[in-house]
């Protein structure tokens, strides 16, 4: 009897009653040890995600640029040297308890570019040398004037020395290339100063680590030049020319964009055409990175190509003018989604000369990025610039000669036959969305002739190699190819005369 009510209680299952009617069935709570099972696995299986995420995404970052796994191994490789000064006895005697500052100078000043880490080592040496030679003077002198005024002679120059580098920070010329020398400054100088009032031996702690910091910067220097090094000036270069190349593929992209027909869309290179067609987008975004590698190239020695003095602020002209060209280009852009778009008779009428001046002035981009990548002067880049100017002339004719509406007063009938047609004026509307693209693609057109004209200048002061003879009878070709049909036969008859 006993085991058949256990059995009947089992079966039995409690409800209660709902404010609708109807009845619910109470299932009994788990126990406080099930729980916090529960809420372990979970957080468990959020941690290892997360993890894995993470792994994953640092992977990612590795395949995409292996250099960054290169500098992170330099950098080990930095520090494990230097810690040789406390691992080895001689090493250690011989700098004292100050081997340490060698090791955070290393995590300091490396960096990933060589440019980058001479920039910190050198403003580094050149502010602690200052700033030590500085506080050891200050400290002589305020020792001699007596106890008395000891403390205010040091404690009023570091106020007028660190007040006045502070200053300097603000000065432009000051804050691009020595910026970092002046926190070093007013760091060093601050505690050689002050810590010489208690300390009595300052003259040796000063030398032992300034010893230290030039250990330091130097094994910083010799490992980011000698493994695997990574030029500042290197990485500008190749990103003034790739950005020619962005940005000609964005301007020819726009324009075919905007005078395709719906039909001739497909999925499979959709994806690829957008892509290319934001493009303008990296040269605008580039200004950071072309002041800041242009600032640590000047710190670098001959490299490459590359001699001592090679004009790395031309580098940033350019980069300014082909940032206007790209804000046109991303105005060309807008034009595309436009709600207000022009009739398709007045595109087919203007199409072809708008491909025309795109095309050529993508052709002018990308001469100009192979001048750049290969260094030599280019021998074409003017007949290239000749048909451009030319295209956009076409293109201001086409303008003056739009064609006009025909339309028909009232429609044929049977009875009646169909009036006479008269020429109306084109809608407004129509003709705004068309003035619009070609007045911008005017306006690029003008933006790259400055283009031009800045990468001209570089090829002067960088003095480019001119370009070969075997290229210079392939431009004599295509200039012929210019020249209109009676300028040929005045060439023809002028040799037929010398024979």
């Amino acid at each position: 009897m006993a085991s058949e009510k256990q059995e009947v209680s089992k079966g039995l299952e409690w409800r209660i009653k709902v404010a609708d009617g109807s009845s619910e069935i109470l299932v009994p709570e788990a126990k406080p040890a099930s729980r916090i099972l529960l809420v372990l696995k979970a957080l468990t299986v959020g941690l290892a995600s997360k993890v894995w995420k993470f792994l994953h995404k640092a992977w990612d970052v590795g395949v995409d640029d292996p250099r960054k796994v290169i500098h992170c191994l330099k950098v080990g490789m930095a520090l494990t040297i230097v810690s040789l000064f406390y691992y080895m006895r001689p090493l250690y005697d011989g700098v004292g308890g100050t081997a340490m500052w060698a090791i955070m100078t290393v995590v300091v000043v490396f960096e990933n570019t060589v440019g980058a880490t001479m920039y910190k080592s050198l403003n580094r040496l050149s502010g602690t040398f200052l700033a030590g030679f500085l506080a050891l003077g200050v400290q002589w002198v305020a020792s001699q004037s007596g106890n008395r005024f000891e403390p205010i002679i040091i404690g009023a120059s570091v106020f007028i020395l660190a007040s006045a580098a502070t200053f300097s920070r603000f000065i432009p010329t000051v804050k691009a290339r020595f910026d970092y020398g002046a926190l070093i400054f007013i760091l060093t100088f601050s505690l050689v100063a002050v810590s010489g009032f208690r300390v009595d031996e300052v003259f040796a702690l000063a030398h032992r680590r300034m010893s230290t910091i030039i250990i330091g910067t130097t094994l910083c220097i010799i490992v980011s030049m000698l493994v695997c090094p990574i030029w500042a000036g290197q990485e500008l270069y190749t990103l003034i020319f790739r950005n020619m190349d962005k940005l000609a593929d964005s301007l020819q992209g726009c324009v075919a964009e905007y005078f395709k027909d719906g039909d001739d869309a497909d999925d499979s290179t959709d994806k690829e055409c957008q892509k290319k067609l934001r493009g303008y987008k990296c040269v605008l975004s580039s200004k950071a990175t072309e002041d800041s590698m242009a600032n640590f190239a000047r710190w670098e020695p001959a490299h490459g190509r590359f001699n001592f003095r090679h004009p790395w602020k031309q580098y940033i002209k350019i980069g300014a003018s082909m940032r206007s060209c790209a804000y046109c280009i991303e105005a060309l852009n807008g034009c595309i989604n436009s709600e207000n778009q022009a009739s398709e008779l007045i595109k087919k009428h203007i199409s072809d000369i708008c491909l025309k001046v795109s095309s050529n002035s993508s052709g002018v981009i990308r001469e100009l990025a192979t001048t750049i990548k290969t260094m030599k002067k280019s021998s074409n880049i003017h007949f290239l610039v000749g048909g451009m100017n030319n295209a956009v002339q076409e293109l201001q004719v086409n303008l003056k000669a739009l064609p006009k509406l025909e339309t028909a007063e009232n429609k044929p009938t049977e009875d009646q036959p169909a009036a006479p047609k008269t020429v109306a004026a084109m809608p407004l509307m129509d003709i705004i969305p068309l003035v619009t693209l070609t007045s911008l693609l005017i306006e690029i057109v003008t933006r790259i002739n400055g283009i031009v004209d800045a990468v001209e200048e570089l090829a002067d002061l960088a003095q480019f190699k001119p370009a070969s003879n075997d290229k210079c009878e392939k431009d004599d070709q295509l200039k012929n190819n210019f020249l209109p049909d009676q300028q040929k036969d005045k060439d023809s008859m002028k040799v037929f005369q010398r024979v």
